[in-house]
């Protein structure tokens, strides 16, 4: 059986976009993937390798200015070293951004990470879930309280540092992982077979 090799891809300003790449990493290394987490203002040339043996690529980043972080942006031109050649093309990408507001333009940032995989031929895997938190017999406990659809979108209250990430936030975005890590499983078997 092969093994996907998954990467989290992640720039994280105050620390609770890390408790949500944590999440991806649990949830993918639950389903058996071997993950690395690379945090994209301190890349190492290896880190870019391990990228480039990646299946699949998962990105993250604080929605801020209705946008990524501009540290994650300097990393997504970066990329284009890769674009060029589209190094990256048939990987699977997925993404996941967290602001203290409850929309906090965050569908922009996976629009964002999106538009980024497509530009380099990745496949998108989305969150695969309805959304939580949106009739009276739910609750702010719900997986996809927010009710995203591209990835996976986490609220902060901006007066609480990493600890006060919702629980719900952190087990949708371990959703995520083992959704990806589950989807690279089945694009690597099938590669294999092929």
């Amino acid at each position: 059986m092969t093994t996907p090799v998954i990467s989290i891809a992640y720039h994280s300003g105050f620390g609770h976009t890390a408790v949500l790449a944590e999440a991806v990493r649990a949830g993918a290394a639950d389903e058996g993937a071997q993950v690395h987490l690379i945090k994209v203002d301190e890349i190492t040339d290896e880190q870019w390798r391990t990228l480039d043996r990646s299946d699949a690529i998962v990105f993250g980043s604080p929605t801020y200015m209705g946008t990524a972080s501009g540290a994650f942006h300097v990393f997504a031109e970066a990329t284009s070293r890769r674009w060029f050649g589209q190094d990256w093309g048939d990987k699977l990408a997925a993404g996941f951004t967290n602001s203290a507001s409850k929309s906090g333009d965050k569908l922009h940032t996976l629009q964002f990470f999106q538009t980024l995989a497509a530009q380099h031929g990745m496949h998108w895997v989305n969150l695969g879930l309805l959304p939580g938190w949106n009739s009276t017999t739910a609750s702010e406990n719900d997986l996809n309280r927010l009710g995203f659809f591209a990835g996976a979108a986490a609220q902060s209250n901006n007066d609480q540092g990493p600890e006060g990430v919702h629980k719900a936030d952190v087990a949708t975005a371990e959703h995520l992982g083992r959704r990806v890590a589950g989807t690279a499983r089945t694009f690597t078997r099938g590669r294999a077979a092929a």
